[in-house]
C-alpha cells in the first residue's frame, strides 16, 4: 500500500460508500426481517386451517366409508368431474423472486355422483377437499417464499457483517496508517526545512 495522498483520497471514497452501502443493507435486512415474521405468522395461520380441514374431511371419509360399501365409495370418487388448473408464476418481494400460484377449478369437485348412493358426511368432506385446495395452494406457495426470504435474509446478513467487521475497519485502518505516514513525512520534511534554514542563515 502506497502512502500517498491520491490513496488516501481512493481510500476514503472507498469508506464513504462502504459505510452508505452498509446503510442500505441493513435497512434492507430490517425490512426483509419484519416482512419474513409477518410471513411466518400467515404460514402459521395457513398450515393451522388446512391441518383442521384435512382432519375433518378424513373423519368425514372414514365416516362414509362405515356405511357407504368400498365399490360405491370408489365410484362416486372415480366419476368426480371436478378440473383444476394451477398457474405459476413469479414476483419480485423486496428484490427477492417469490413464486406466485393460481388455481382455477370449473366445477367444484363433487358433481359427478349420485345424491342417494353416497353419504351426506362423504359429500361433506369431498366439498371440504375441494375448499381446501386454495388454502393448500396459498400454503404452498408462502412456505416457498419462506424459504426463499430466509436465504435472502442469510445472504443480507453475511453481506452486512461483511461490511461493519471486516471491510469498514479494514478501510479505516489504511486511512489511519497512510494519514499517520503522510504527517510523519510532513515532520520529517519540516525538520530538514529547518536544518537547511539553519545551514544557510550560519553562512
Amino acid at each position: 500500500m502506497n502512502p500517498t495522498r491520491m490513496e488516501l483520497t481512493r481510500l476514503k471514497k472507498r469508506l464513504a460508500t462502504a459505510v452508505r452501502g452498509h446503510k442500505l443493507l441493513k435497512d434492507k435486512l430490517d425490512e426483509l426481517m419484519k416482512d419474513f415474521f409477518d410471513l411466518v405468522e400467515e404460514n402459521r395461520n395457513l398450515r393451522r386451517q388446512v391441518e383442521e380441514n384435512l382432519a375433518t374431511a378424513l373423519a368425514g371419509m372414514a365416516m362414509a366409508r362405515a356405511v357407504i360399501s368400498r365399490s360405491v365409495l370408489e365410484a362416486a370418487i372415480a366419476t368426480s368431474r371436478g378440473e383444476a388448473a394451477l398457474q405459476a408464476g413469479t414476483t419480485s418481494r423486496m428484490g427477492v423472486a417469490v413464486p406466485v400460484f393460481q388455481l382455477e377449478m370449473t366445477p367444484a369437485l363433487g358433481n359427478g355422483f349420485g345424491m342417494t348412493e353416497t353419504s351426506a358426511e362423504f359429500d361433506e368432506a369431498i366439498d371440504l377437499l375441494a375448499n381446501s385446495f386454495q388454502a393448500m395452494i396459498e400454503l404452498a406457495q408462502v412456505e416457498k417464499t419462506v424459504e426463499l426470504m430466509a436465504a435472502e435474509i442469510e445472504r443480507t446478513r453475511r453481506r452486512v457483517n461483511a461490511l461493519e467487521y471486516v471491510l469498514i475497519p479494514k478501510l479505516r485502518d489504511q486511512i489511519k496508517y497512510i494519514t499517520m505516514k503522510l504527517e510523519e513525512n510532513e515532520r520529517a520534511n519540516l525538520v530538514r526545512l529547518m536544518k537547511v534554514k539553519d545551514i544557510v542563515r550560519s553562512k
